[in-house]
């Protein structure tokens, strides 16, 4: 059986917690005006599942590959950061919550949760104690991040949806990125919780909403909307589409995943070429939905090209996509070459240390050794 690339829950995906369009910078965003913000449980740190059900883990996986360069997002962070410090120099509750907060993002990026949230909850009271909407607004939104990938996930939806109030209330508009990456998070959280209807009108609401804004803003001269601001609605759109292509697939919809992961492919080669990780990813997934849909030689041409170019580049996960090829191969009854490529994917795991691909590895090698074994 196939697996689709889904990266750990490690370092790639709590860097991606502090990914923010340039409207949510270390600036830190305007708020309502007047009122309290609404009440949401915070619980104490605990370790975080490891699984999150078809719609959890689409989203993360896509995040921790759309998401910026760690080296350029921080250099962003600091710069927003020591922006607002110093617009704020006079304030020092401000200039503090600042600081607990580039304190929590650090420990966000060292695979810290635990300590991460205990800075923030400082970080919140002393937005509360000071009045800071603005603090107010940017703590609630890396707190339902970081309950967001630790599977937290009736905690997330509660701290997202009082993001986003905050947002709307502060003038943003509904079209805004930092909105459509919030309702993706929402979608996946109501797919992994089984409250389909919820989770479909999420994914169709983010999708058909950039496709409106790509087409409306294409013509807008860079002085209006600059390149590097449509790029990332774009690969937002990409991340979208990646996300709900694996709900479908994972929901038994592998024509319709099909459709949705062949428009992020060409997303990803436009914006990010060929070679790109995500590139790569992408084309070892279409070729998943073509295999599950009993095309295994397109499948097979997908697949191939997608381990030659990881074999490459050295792609982070190169024995899941070897994997993957190996499969498809032995749907297609080549099993020699099957079990050449799960034992190239085995050592590639070991060096990795991955348990869990070496495990889903020797899983397959003994039904394929089934497979091929010669009746009598």
């Amino acid at each position: 059986m196939y697996r689709l690339l889904s990266p750990s829950l490690g370092r790639g995906l709590l860097r991606a917690a502090g990914r923010r369009c340039r409207a949510c910078s270390a600036h830190l965003l305007p708020g309502p005006a007047g009122g309290r913000a609404p009440e949401v449980r915070v619980p104490a740190p605990r370790v975080a599942p490891r699984g999150g059900g078809p719609g959890l883990l689409p989203l993360l996986a896509a995040l921790a590959w759309f998401s910026r360069p760690a080296a350029a997002e921080e250099e962003e962070e600091r710069q927003g950061a020591g922006g607002a410090a110093a617009e704020g120099a006079a304030d020092e509750a401000e200039a503090e919550i600042i600081q607990l907060l580039k304190r929590a993002k650090l420990s966000i990026m060292k695979d810290e949760p635990e300590e991460a949230e205990l800075i923030l909850h400082d970080a919140l009271r002393l937005a509360y104690q000071s009045d800071n909407r603005k603090a107010i607004t940017y703590t609630y939104d890396l707190m339902a991040n970081l309950a967001f990938i630790r599977g937290q996930l009736e905690n997330a939806e509660k701290l997202f949806k009082a993001t986003m109030s905050y947002l709307l209330g502060g003038g943003m508009q509904q079209e805004d990125n930092a909105i459509i990456e919030i309702s993706l998070k929402l979608a996946s959280i109501y797919a992994a919780q089984n409250r389909q209807e919820f989770a479909l009108a999420g994914y169709e609401f983010c999708i058909s909403t950039l496709e409106e804004k790509i087409e409306r803003e294409k013509e807008l001269a860079e002085d209006i909307l600059s390149v590097e601001e449509k790029a990332s609605t774009h690969l937002l759109l990409g991340m979208c589409l990646d996300t709900y292509a694996r709900y479908l697939l994972f929901s038994k919809q592998p024509s319709q995943a099909q459709r949705m992961y062949e428009k992020a492919l060409q997303i990803s080669e436009e914006m990010l070429g060929e070679r790109h990780p995500q590139t790569i990813v992408l084309m070892s997934d279409l070729a998943t939905t073509l295999d599950a849909q009993g095309r295994f030689d397109e499948a097979c041409v997908y697949v191939q090209k997608a381990s030659d170019l990881a074999r490459q580049i050295e792609h982070p996960e190169l024995h899941m996509l070897l994997s993957n090829l190996a499969a498809i191969l032995m749907h297609r009854e080549r099993y020699a070459q099957a079990k050449e490529i799960y034992q190239e994917a085995l050592k590639q795991a070991e060096l990795k240390r991955d348990e869990v691909s070496m495990q889903h590895i020797r899983e397959e090698l003994a039904e394929l050794s089934r497979k091929s074994r010669p009746l009598t």
